[in-house]
């Protein structure tokens, strides 16, 4: 119950925060994170987005290591700039469940917490993002391929530029594992943000 509560009001903190959006996850790409970890080891991958704003598109490799009831993840890729510069983008980021649904409360969550860089020509950007991840995991009856659909908000302090400051995104996704080994992910945001990007993992 007090986990459902403590949800609930961050929940609508963060929501309510969001008139104001940032462009930026922890490599300033539209890449979010469901509230399960879809791997028992670990997964490594490849994202490809469109973070909108001045980039045309930006590529990440990335991995991720579980452990428990958490998982760490590293980013590394670059972003293509409208005009032909180039900027570079590393990151890291971890997750850990804090709620599970009940009667009171209907979806699962997890807290998520990353730390980027963008860089390249003009000024370095440095991002601290920090949110709930909060959904629910539906099985394909007859099949092995389970569907996540989730919402993000994330508090992003941003620094290093001259929008410093505290900002505020909202992340909406849907992961699809399709087996034991292969997954898919589309995510997107809302407000400010109107990249969209998709993810392939491979997972064990």
């Amino acid at each position: 119950m007090h986990r459902s509560l403590w949800g609930s009001v961050v929940v609508l903190a963060l929501l309510g925060g969001a008139v104001e959006v940032a462009q930026a996850q922890e490599t300033f790409t539209p890449i979010f994170k469901s509230p399960y970890r879809p791997f028992e080891q670990h997964e490594f991958g490849a994202s490809f987005s469109d973070p909108g704003e001045d980039f045309d598109y930006a590529l990440e490799g990335f991995y991720g290591y579980g452990k428990d009831k958490n998982d760490f993840g590293l980013r590394v890729g670059y972003a293509n700039v409208s005009g032909g510069d180039t900027r570079l983008l590393i990151g890291g980021d971890f997750r850990t469940r804090v709620l599970n649904y009940s009667e009171s409360f209907p979806l699962d969550g997890a807290l998520t917490v990353g730390f980027g860089a963008n860089f390249g020509e003009g000024d370095d950007a440095y991002a601290l993002p920090v949110g709930l991840s909060l959904g629910r995991r539906f099985d394909m009856e007859g099949s092995d391929t389970k569907f996540t659909p989730y919402v993000a908000p994330n508090i992003v302090p941003v620094f290093g530029t001259n929008d410093d400051g505290v900002k505020f995104t909202l992340g909406l996704g849907v992961d699809i594992k399709f087996s034991e080994t292969w997954a898919v992910r589309a995510s997107g945001g809302l407000g400010d943000i109107e990249g969209v990007g998709i993810t392939l993992a491979y997972i064990r």
